[in-house]
């Protein structure tokens, strides 16, 4: 980065420096080389920066204006503002440790007046992020499009009534979709933020669900065209723009995928403040989404407790962490993706310290709960607990049973001769003290 603005003055490179240390700038649990169940922490988590959040996001809110100075956007030339954003990033994430990063296509540089204007920029900051890649070896770990953001969207995009939409935004995932494979990345993501209704009243459902099947057909067979290898990842998302979202959990999603014949190139990405939207845990879509072999990847942040929306702030609870580490263990972990920190700065947060405590944190809080879901699954007496609840499954009738060779009068016979069943503990409250002995 010689010759570049440096835009995080008086801050290093983040070391580890482990939990005695009382280095703000320091990473207390997350040591990127430590071998954890078989792998190092770096290949656990391969976390990823939104490119939208950190260097887009200037605190400005549906009640006031920006609070959070951006001095990589204050030129007054569009590719200028784009290359400077580029810097701050590749800057940031080179002194975190970040090796990769993930974008909306509009993210890059801003939308052009026109398609051929946009198309260009968009190809011209390309270039300039490859420049960035080779010097830093940071890379993406998946792209998108924003097909949410402009007013011909307010419809929705690849569900929208006018095919005139439909088709620009084909357009525009094509573009985004040459812009990641230029850019080596992994996997490319579609989050449906206006794919769903707001009124049923004036909404063809099954015309609107088969027309975002199609549209996703079209864009997986045409990255394949390209040589794109990577996976394909929905966001589930119950609401918020939409009234309600075609992707609207795990189970919907995977549902929509396997009804439309998409689960050769298609898994999941599991964002936590979208699951708690949905009234579930984050642990309970990581599951739901490891039960079908689709657990792709994650979108890291949390929401507020008190709050119905998408506050998407920073990850802080390592006791629902531990939680959701022990889910991804068991599961074998990742399928591809990552951990994306999909996550902002409160609005009151503004100086350029406050970028960096945010990620130390969240980093800190995986590396955390990794550890100590590794220990409870390996050391305690838990895994033994959670087997023996089913352990009248494991041999005889039980067994037969689950291989599918019991009919109803099997049951009904082998009810009539066993008497009433014991009552068994699910022991609930010994495992979860459990837990919160290894924290």
């Amino acid at each position: 980065m010689a010759g570049k603005k440096e835009f995080f003055q008086g801050i290093g490179k983040i070391p580890y420096e482990g939990k005695a240390s009382r280095n703000p700038l320091a990473f207390k649990y997350y040591d990127k080389d430590k071998v954890v169940a078989g792998k190092s922490m770096a290949d656990h988590f391969r976390f990823a920066t939104a490119y939208w959040h950190s260097f887009c996001g200037n605190g400005s809110d549906p009640f006031g204006m920006a609070t959070r100075p951006m001095p990589w956007l204050s030129s007054g030339d569009v590719m200028q503002r784009a290359r400077d954003k580029a810097d701050a990033a590749f800057e940031f994430m080179s002194k975190i440790g970040m090796s990769f990063y993930c974008f909306h296509d509009f993210d890059l540089v801003e939308e052009g007046d026109t398609i051929v204007e946009s198309e260009q920029r968009l190809h011209e900051i390309a270039s300039y992020l490859l420049e960035k890649q080779e010097e830093t070896g940071i890379k993406p770990l998946w792209g998108t499009a924003n097909l949410f953001s402009h007013p011909r969207y307010m419809n929705g995009a690849a569900t929208n009534p006018d095919f005139a939409v439909v088709s620009h935004a084909g357009l525009q995932v094509k573009n985004a979709l040459d812009v990641t494979i230029k850019l080596g990345g992994q996997h490319y993501v579609f989050w449906g933020g206006r794919e769903g209704y707001m009124s049923l009243l004036n909404t063809d459902m099954k015309r609107e669900l088969d027309h975002l099947a199609a549209f996703l057909h079209a864009a997986m067979d045409y990255g394949r065209s390209q040589g794109f290898t990577g996976w394909f990842f929905i966001e589930p998302k119950p609401m918020e723009p939409s009234k309600h979202q075609y992707d609207f959990d795990a189970a919907t999603s995977l549902h929509f995928i396997q009804s439309y014949g998409l689960e050769a190139d298609f898994k999941l990405n599991i964002e936590v403040n979208h699951a708690t939207l949905a009234q579930h845990t984050f642990q309970h879509e990581l599951q739901v989404a490891a039960n079908a072999g689709a657990l792709g990847s994650i979108d890291a942040n949390r929401g507020d407790y008190q709050n119905g929306w998408d506050t998407d702030q920073f990850p802080n609870n390592v006791y629902e962490m531990t939680e959701a580490m022990m889910v991804l263990l068991k599961a074998g972990g990742l399928q591809g993706g990552g951990i994306n920190f999909d996550a902002k700065l409160r609005r009151n947060s503004t100086d350029v310290e406050d970028l960096f405590y945010a990620h130390i944190g969240g980093m800190d809080v995986f590396a955390r709960a990794l550890l100590a879901a590794e220990a409870i699954l390996n050391d305690s007496a838990y895994a033994a607990l959670f087997t023996s609840r089913y352990a009248s499954f494991d041999s005889g009738q039980g067994l037969l049973f689950e291989k599918g060779e019991l009919g109803l009068t099997d049951l009904y016979a082998l009810a009539k001769t066993g008497g009433e069943p014991a009552i068994r503990s699910g022991r609930q409250e010994l495992i979860e003290n459990i837990i919160n002995q290894y924290l």
